[in-house]
């Protein structure tokens, strides 16, 4: 999902400049006389993924329909310093109005972008895939995982109805591996998925003979996950989760696991450092 239609963005941009505006903008309105006309150039001021694009440009033109915005690069390309992104033409008091609420969105979806695509690269060459977590901001999901998807993860489920995954407290109260899977399989629609979490080799095995379809080995060893791959033999399809970082995210896609998920792409993702600039 990495491009966003203009549904999905408008109520996120309305909460974002509502919330920044406030009462009004005392310095601009005060300090710009009302028909003064600008140029703005949106730039890098470090390497970064490009990322929000389009986020960026709907903010410009959600406050301000007449200005003219100039996409300058596509989202996933790899920037330099000093790399324009978006020239904003038009009345100064609206580029001065949406400038930061733009520069937050992007600024936070190319940092995602830029940390997810260190992650893919970190473990090209094997069978793996980088998948994202729902640990997002509440009301930023479909932009931070438009991020990821920008920087070469796959989104994981959206939402809840997106699939199903059995995770330990489910465990519990059902009463077991067995029981809960078993009551699933009488309920689901056909066409859903279910993924089991399994936290050592034994529920693994449970997993595979209840019949899931992907099986999440969370916070497992390496060893332990090269097991549970040799024990599953291709029967379902592996996720390693938890404890995934940089330093080891290649060892474990080493194990020959499916898919790898992290909440790291997301939550631990620095700001880009991006800048506009008038030019009257």
């Amino acid at each position: 999902m990495a491009q966003l239609h203009e549904i999905q963005l408008g109520p996120m941009i309305t909460r974002a400049i509502e919330e920044d505006w406030g009462g009004g903008d005392w310095t601009t309105d005060i300090c710009v006389p009302e028909a003064t006309q600008a140029t703005a150039r949106l730039i890098a001021k470090e390497p970064t993924v490009a990322s929000g694009v389009e986020v960026a440009r709907a903010v410009f033109l959600k406050v301000d329909p007449t200005l003219k915005v100039d996409t300058k690069v596509a989202n996933g390309a790899d920037l330099k310093s000093g790399d324009l992104i978006l020239q904003i033409e038009g009345n100064a008091r609206s580029i001065l109005k949406a400038e930061r609420v733009a520069l937050n969105f992007m600024g936070r979806m190319c940092g995602i972008s830029t940390l997810t695509r260190e992650y893919v690269r970190r473990i090209e060459g094997t069978k793996a895939q980088l998948l994202d977590t729902r640990k997002t901001t509440p009301g930023l999901r479909l932009l931070e995982k438009s991020a990821t998807v920008i920087g070469g993860a796959r989104n994981h489920r959206l939402c809840l109805t997106d699939g199903v995954i059995v995770k330990e407290n489910h465990i519990r109260a059902a009463g077991g591996i067995a029981k809960a899977v078993a009551r699933l399989l009488e309920s689901l629609p056909p066409t859903l998925k279910i993924e089991v979490e399994a936290t050592n080799l034994d529920e693994v095995q449970q997993a595979l003979d209840a019949g899931a379809d992907l099986i999440m080995l969370d916070n497992m060893s390496v060893s332990e996950m090269t097991l549970a791959v040799r024990t599953v033999r291709g029967r379902a399809l592996l996720e390693a989760s938890g404890n995934v970082r940089l330093e080891n995210v290649r060892e474990i896609a080493d194990t020959g696991v499916d898919f790898i998920s992290t909440g790291a792409i997301i939550h631990s993702a620095r700001w880009a450092d991006l800048s506009l600039l008038f030019n009257l």
